[in-house]
């Protein structure tokens, strides 16, 4: 598996050694390795009050030195926390879709389709062209799958953000209002003076993301030619 600084991965602690956490990376076979500094912000006076063997923590890359991964826990933000649990759940319930259909073929599968990338990305793209997913399982088995797959009904992935917005016109406050009710694409709350919520919905984490991205990004833009002053929470 390659690795690229800045992904976010999921980990399991091997041992404590001094000031330093060894951990073994989910679905990988390098071990990575965490420094007191990149545990926790603050002082720690106890490692173990926040690593100890065989937990499941989630970590972000820092550097990459051929097989050796220095790690950070505490630059893990919670959205990219509740990122990384999604993508791991349905990774989960795929895996246990490709075991009803394989059995003991599984591994061996899973190991092939992994060559190609990670395996939600593989067997999404499955879903517009199976030929790859053919070569592996088989037809038979490749048609039994996606339509499990694609009668899977996935919940919804929400995202949200605060923004603020003002202004120093002054019919501002008419001007931000027919200013937010141009974004269709998303639901925008009224928090408090200037300051607002933006909720949106997608069918997984990565495209609510990118959507939302691009809305404020939009709103930014717009806002700044309209003299309206635009930041974020």
């Amino acid at each position: 598996m390659e690795f690229e600084v800045g992904d976010i991965v999921l980990c399991t602690v091997d041992k404590i050694a001094g000031t330093t956490v060894f951990v073994n990376i989910n679905g990988a076979t390098e071990q990575g390795y965490i420094s007191l500094s990149e545990i926790a912000p603050g002082r720690i006076r106890n490692i173990r009050d926040y690593v100890v063997p065989k937990k499941v923590i989630i970590c972000k890359i820092l550097k990459v030195s051929g097989r050796t991964i220095e790690l950070s826990l505490r630059r893990v933000t919670p959205k990219e926390q509740k990122t990384l649990r999604e993508k791991s759940k349905l990774e989960r319930s795929y895996k246990s879709i490709l075991k009803t259909i394989l059995n003991e073929k599984l591994e061996t599968a899973i190991q092939e389709m992994q060559k190609q990338g990670n395996l939600i990305d593989f067997l999404d793209n499955a879903k517009e062209d199976p030929k790859e997913l053919e070569k592996i399982v088989g037809k038979e088995n490749a048609q039994k799958i996606l339509t499990i797959l694609n009668a899977q009904k996935l919940k919804k992935a929400i995202l949200k953000k605060v923004f603020k917005l003002s202004t120093k016109k002054p019919n501002g406050i008419n001007l931000i209002k027919q200013f937010l009710l141009e974004v269709k694409q998303a639901q925008i709350k009224y928090i408090s003076a200037g300051k607002y919520s933006i909720k949106i919905e997608a069918d997984d984490i990565k495209k609510a993301d990118q959507k939302l991205k691009e809305i404020l990004e939009d709103l930014e833009k717009k806002a700044k030619k309209q003299d309206i002053e635009f930041s974020l929470k």
